[in-house]
């Protein structure tokens, strides 16, 4: 939806578009210097072969509440000499925090254009930064197209050194992919930056929402104000300000630009403790998001883009797709709104059985699950182990925060039929009262438990959202799938997968989907480790809040795309925080490193520790200090893997082949300031280069 162009503002536009038919018109010269009436500079986005976003935040520190009235010039020449639109009588208003969006409309093809914006103080005409975009190639053009793919730029204690780099190298690009957590939603308060210029804090801290984090409490955006309060200051950075200048972006968001791990409306902080459906928490992120990053989610036409007026939460559509010539269709796809819950609930009971003799009988998988370990009786014929097993859920249900009457409440809720004596007869040991010991298994039939999947606690992702037993998950997953119709697993909803499908059908050469989260599969193969613990000799799913989570319909959607496409596919994605290059079902998939946030290898180091197995141990040798070597054992289809560095890959689409570079830095100098400093940086960066063809990536 866009905002009603005035009618002064009309015919400027018509006279400026018809004069760019000519020679153009010459830009009036007289322009001071506005930039500090401009704090988060300018933006481009969304190119495509006639049409850009441009994008802009324009506010009067000294009247901070007043609209701002604006011109924006476009012009093929830096000095604007030979204009080609201007459009007057646009305006910034504090109720959409003093941002503008503008579509521009009737350029040409694969052209570079400068743009500015004006506004007047006293008699004087004052200019923002001048920005430099691009539009995307015509349609027959057989060009290769070039971009970056870059994620996960956490502002806080961190330096955007990567974003520095792209600068230095000052690549040739047509755009940047930035496919999600473009900011964090979290607060400085529990880990501190000692340089205060990279602390991030809201100016109403009591319309956040506070989270408990360890020992401490950090504040989470909840109001439209907090989530302002955080572009604004990611945008404050002068790197990441200076690439939006130069580059046009197209954005797709992951989960932190509302709450982590989110699905749907819901966070995932308290695991299953509170209910965190947020449905107004998510449509003041969207809100935010919108304001703040130059996309258009409306098709709109020229002029003010009426950021009010953009669908948000439930009727949100941000995937859209774009095309670049001849050899490229790019798919944006959004992988947060649309998905359904983990599979395996946060607050499940881990002795619950998920699938009974009977699903497994019909399964034809008896035999598999016929060990001891599977066991599981009605509980409810054991009243006295019932009792303990009740009372034991009411001391940890308390310990983790609930009050005695909602645990107990719980306790007899969850603690009933069905459960595995896996974790049931351990609770009884620990519980040690006098005649209430371990059942046998002996004669009891065998079934499947959230326990077998690595669910040990109560509330906790901890087998449920990271570190699942990926065996027993993966047929877990495939019933879910089964017996839900495909709904257990629709990650991007029905509407948005069609319309997937139905675009990989086109001529294009390549076919690139945008996912925020990776479809490498994440594999730590602890099976035949002879010098780990039995019980942890299994294969584990890193993390399936990503594609790992939905196995099945990775498997259904990729093996589609890859037949439409005469497997000329390729996935784009991020969010895990590492390097990879794999081939998953056929399908290339390239995942760029963050720009700036932890590292896999210190998420794991803390979650090794957490789990019992320090440094020194064989565990923590294999999932920490090999990781890399476990990733590859864990899944032949990887081809590289860096889990130690921060960066972002430059990919190249040509007719045959696509061509990939990982530009990498190690992850300890993302706390390093290399600003003023571009000899010492270049020298922290490497850089691997890779050729994707179809169903394959070599190094080289």
């Amino acid at each position: 939806m866009s905002q009603p162009l005035q009618r002064r503002t009309v015919l400027k536009c018509l006279v400026a578009v018809a004069a760019s038919t000519a020679f153009g018109c010459e830009g009036e010269s007289s322009v001071g210097d506005g930039r500090a009436f401009f704090p988060q500079s300018v933006a481009s986005g969304d190119p495509r072969s006639d049409s850009v976003v441009l994008w802009t935040r324009a506010v009067d520190s000294s009247r901070p509440d007043e609209d701002v009235a604006l011109s924006l010039q476009v012009a093929t020449d830096e000095r604007f000499e030979a204009l080609v639109l201007e459009l007057e009588d646009l305006r910034t208003t504090s109720a959409h925090d003093h941002i503008l969006k503008v579509k521009v409309t009737n350029l040409q093809p694969r052209t570079r254009y400068f743009y500015r914006f004006v506004l007047e103080r006293k008699r004087e005409r004052l200019g923002s930064q001048v920005g430099r975009t691009r539009t995307a190639p015509a349609a027959d053009a057989g060009v290769p197209v070039r971009f970056v793919v870059a994620n996960c730029q956490d502002f806080r204690g961190r330096y955007y050194n990567s974003w520095q780099r792209l600068l230095q190298l000052d690549e040739d690009l047509d755009f940047v992919v930035f496919l999600g957590d473009y900011i964090y939603e979290a607060d400085s308060a529990v880990v501190p930056s000692p340089d205060p210029a990279r602390n991030v804090s809201f100016t109403d801290p009591g319309s956040a929402q506070p989270r408990r984090l360890g020992e401490g409490t950090e504040l989470v955006a909840s109001s439209v104000s907090n989530y302002r309060d955080l572009y604004r200051t990611y945008r404050s950075d002068a790197f990441l300000q200076r690439v939006h200048e130069r580059y046009p972006f197209i954005v797709t968001w992951d989960d932190h630009e509302f709450s982590n791990d989110c699905w749907d409306a819901h966070a995932t902080y308290t695991n299953g403790l509170t209910e965190e459906l947020q449905p107004e928490r998510r449509r003041n992120a969207e809100q935010a998001f919108f304001e703040y990053l130059p996309l258009d989610t409306t098709g709109a036409p020229l002029g003010p883009i009426d950021v009010g007026g953009e669908p948000r939460y439930p009727d949100t559509r941000i995937w859209r797709d774009f095309v670049f010539g001849r050899h490229l269709r790019l798919f944006a796809t959004d992988y947060r709104t649309h998905r359904p819950d983990h599979l395996i609930p946060e607050d499940a009971y881990p002795a619950t059985v998920a699938m009974d003799a009977a699903v497994l009988a019909a399964l034809g998988a008896t035999a598999a699950f016929s060990a001891d370990l599977f066991a599981y009786v009605n509980i409810d014929d054991f009243p006295e182990h019932k009792a303990v097993l009740q009372g034991a859920y009411v001391r940890l249900a308390v310990a983790a925060g609930l009050s005695s009457a909602e645990a107990s409440a719980r306790a007899a809720a969850v603690v009933r039929g069905n459960l595995a004596l896996a974790y049931v007869n351990p609770t009884l040991v620990a519980a040690a009262v006098p005649g209430v010991g371990p059942i046998s298994p002996t004669g009891t039939p065998r079934g499947l438990a959230f326990v077998h999947m690595g669910k040990q606690e109560l509330f906790s992702s901890r087998g449920a959202r990271n570190l699942v037993i990926k065996d027993t998950f993966d047929v877990y997953a495939a019933w879910r799938y089964a017996t839900t119709g495909r709904e257990a697993q629709d990650a991007l909803g029905e509407a948005q997968e069609a319309w997937l499908l139905e675009g990989a059908s086109g001529a294009e050469t390549w076919k690139v989907v945008v996912s925020s989260v990776s479809p490498t599969s994440m594999v730590w193969d602890l099976r035949g480790k002879a010098d780990v613990p039995a019980e942890v000799r299994n294969r584990f799913y890193f993390s399936v809040d990503q594609w790992d989570g939905f196995p099945d319909k990775r498997r259904e959607l990729m093996t589609a795309l890859r037949e439409r496409t005469s497997g000329r596919t390729l996935f784009v994605s991020g969010d895990i925080h590492a390097a990879f290059a794999s081939v998953e079902h056929g399908v290339p998939a390239l995942t760029a490193p963050a720009i700036s946030s932890t590292a896999i290898q210190e998420e794991a180091e803390e979650a090794a520790t957490a789990a019992g197995f320090p440094p020194g141990s064989a565990v923590f040798r294999y999932v920490v200090t090999e990781q890399e070597a476990t990733f590859r054992e864990g899944n032949p289809g990887i081809a590289f893997v860096d889990s130690d560095s921060h960066g972002f890959t430059v990919v190249e689409v040509g007719p045959e082949e696509v061509r990939a570079a990982y530009h990498l830095i190690p992850v300890d100098a993302v706390r390093v300031d290399y600003s003023g400093e571009d000899e010492a940086l270049a020298a922290r960066f490497s850089r691997r280069d890779f050729r994707v063809r179809p169903g394959s990536i070599v190094e080289g």
